[in-house]
């Protein structure tokens, strides 16, 4: 694990030290994590949010075949496996 230095104001300081205690972090560094760990799963959410509406906007729905969902799962594993979802 890797450890950074980060300077903050002392009212920061204070805000963060009292949102460890208030929510019952053992450290600033798990907090701080978690707040990164909302930060990914929100820009994800708001991926596939734009993917969907691209999707609803791309045109008349077709009738999905037996083939269209081997090659949708198909793609959702080689995105998964290439870590698609976790930048």
């Amino acid at each position: 694990m890797k450890s950074i230095n980060i300077s903050l104001p002392d009212s920061m300081d204070t805000y963060i030290k009292e949102q460890v205690k208030i929510h019952g972090y053992n450290t600033v560094s798990e907090y701080l994590q978690n707040l990164i760990n909302q930060d990914q799963k929100r820009q994800a959410n708001e991926k596939l949010e734009q993917l969907l509406l691209k999707s609803l906007d791309s045109g008349e729905a077709t009738e999905m075949t037996n083939q269209n969902w081997l090659d949708i799962r198909q793609s959702v594993r080689s995105e998964r496996d290439s870590d698609y979802f976790r930048r």
